[in-house]
């Protein structure tokens, strides 16, 4: 996928979303840990709503904020590729899951917080600032459930 403006960034981080929900579901279904399982199909659920989030900031946002080019960071930077679940979660305990997940997201938000550092367009600003906020409250919202799914 070539990722040149924050429409770009927008549709790269929807399939983000939707490649680790689908992932997510494969191995909920191979995990032998009952607990593990339930993590995983809660995850993949989560995933499927922050995809749906993001896709909403695509079809809301101001035109000006998506057309703005942002090609210099990518190129200097790799971004994370999508590819098929290789199954990562499948052997993985509630813990290391959560350690995973929160790592692939945290790749997320430093992408925003970077582009943030480099666009001077007021309205881009914003929508990357909203992203960030929104990625970033899920994710202590997963950690959160996840911690409390560990204490029953």
């Amino acid at each position: 996928m070539q990722v040149e403006t924050i429409r770009d960034v927008l549709n790269w981080t929807v399939l983000f979303h939707q490649n680790l929900k689908e992932c997510l579901e494969h191995c909920a279904k191979q995990n032998k840990d009952e607990r593990a399982r339930m993590l995983l199909s809660y995850l993949a659920d989560h995933e499927a709503s922050l995809e749906r989030m993001v896709q909403g900031f695509e079809n809301d946002a101001d035109e000006n904020a998506l057309s703005t080019w942002c090609y210099d960071y990518i190129a200097k930077h790799a971004i994370i590729k999508h590819g098929h679940c290789v199954s990562p979660f499948t052997a993985l305990d509630v813990p290391h899951i959560m350690d995973k997940i929160v790592n692939h997201h945290e790749d997320v938000l430093e992408l925003y917080t970077h582009l943030y550092s480099r666009v001077d367009i007021d309205s881009a600003k914003a929508l990357l600032d909203k992203l960030h906020d929104v990625e970033e409250n899920e994710i202590k919202r997963m950690v959160q459930s996840a911690n409390r799914f560990s204490d029953m």
